[in-house]
């Protein structure tokens, strides 16, 4: 399964700190943000990954490389100007071919999380072997947190691995999942468009399945986050 990695993003709430430093390099512990995805991604036995870029974005690749030595194999969708998550990834499509894959945001900081999970998710039937309840729900698989102080409302209620847009509780998107490409037909590289919306419509199908992750995360928006990540430091 390949990977993505989303670093096209310009960090605004960062600033003054991604004024001159993408938010991916940003580091946490001792490590830039997206090279802690880089070795997880790695060690999941996910190892061919598309990063897509804009602001600062040759940074991005002067860091990274072509991926050899964390043992990945790294190719870049540049964009001019940031097309969101969902253009993001129907402009890196000639990259990331048409079988499902996996992809998670540049900006979170989740170390235990155990991507080799992801590439088992999408099955042709679900855990009780019923083939039509998961034929429902095998347009992606999402991952959602507890809601951030930051965004209490959350965004997805769940049942019984189904995503809604309706019902209580609700839980927050962890910005990590799995895609079918099929979902972004309907959008052409270089458009402009949004995950969140694309997801919310496939949801209301109820053809979006999903799961609570109770590990560490953070969505690292601030520079006071990032200080209190790293003990009372930035980085």
């Amino acid at each position: 399964m390949k990977a993505m990695i989303f670093a096209a993003g310009r960090g605004e709430r960062m600033r003054p700190l991604t004024d001159t430093c993408p938010k991916p390099l940003l580091k946490v512990r001792g490590r830039p943000l997206i090279e802690w995805h880089v070795l997880n991604l790695v060690r999941a036995g996910m190892k061919d990954i598309v990063i897509n870029h804009a602001h600062l974005g040759h940074m991005i690749e002067e860091y990274l490389g072509d991926g050899s030595r964390f043992g990945a194999s790294i190719r870049y969708s540049a964009e001019k100007e940031a097309l969101e998550t969902a253009g993001g990834i129907a402009n890196a499509r000639h990259l990331l071919g048409e079988e499902p894959f996996f992809a998670v945001s540049g900006d979170i900081y989740c170390p235990h999380f155990d991507f080799a999970q992801a590439k088992d998710v999408l099955h042709d039937k679900d855990m009780w072997g019923n083939a039509y309840e998961i034929e429902k729900r095998d347009a992606a698989w999402i991952w959602l947190v507890k809601n951030p102080s930051f965004h209490p409302k959350g965004d997805f209620a769940l049942n019984l691995y189904t995503v809604s847009n309706t019902g209580e509780p609700k839980w927050t998107f962890a910005n990590l999942g799995v895609y079918r490409m099929s979902m972004f037909d309907g959008i052409a590289p270089g458009q402009h468009a949004g995950l969140g919306q694309l997801l919310r419509e496939y949801a209301e199908r109820g053809l979006i399945g999903g799961e609570v992750y109770e590990g560490d995360w953070d969505n690292i928006g601030t520079p006071q986050q990032l200080e209190q990540l790293n003990g009372g430091r930035l980085s």
